[in-house]
């Protein structure tokens, strides 16, 4: 693996999931690790309650808006982490995948989307932790 990892997170429907996990990388991992955010669209706003449950931790994600998933941003990432996508990202043989079924923060209020969120962050630390070693 190269000195400086890519990770690749997908969230087909934008639902905040990928926004949240790759906004914690990048705090938690600074410039060690490239971290991207995709989606089948990019987002016009992430739902409210995402931003306030990530507030809480000291992150501002107001304006982050996920890429639109592409075959080659797979494709140039050392891993690449699912959040509900099914069959919807492309897939190389030999290529590092993690599926993170996680819930659906879409429309959801702050008490729902906080246990995702803290889901979330366990899952990176576990991921940057992995990286590092």
């Amino acid at each position: 693996m190269p000195d400086k990892p890519s990770v690749l997170f997908v969230c087909v429907h934008n639902a905040g999931r990928s926004q949240m996990a790759a906004a914690y990388l990048t705090h938690l991992a600074g410039d060690r690790i490239e971290v991207r955010s995709a989606g089948s669209a990019p987002a016009d706003q992430v739902n409210p309650a995402v931003v306030a449950a990530m507030a809480e931790e000291g992150i501002d994600i107001s304006a982050e808006t996920p890429k639109i998933l592409t075959a080659e941003a797979v494709q140039s990432s050392d891993v690449v982490i699912t959040m509900g996508c099914g069959d919807a990202c492309p897939y190389f043989p030999g290529k590092r995948y993690l599926d993170w079924q996680l819930d659906d923060p879409a429309g959801q209020g702050l008490d729902a989307v906080r246990p995702i969120r803290d889901e979330i962050r366990r899952r990176v630390e576990d991921l940057i932790g992995e990286l590092k070693g």
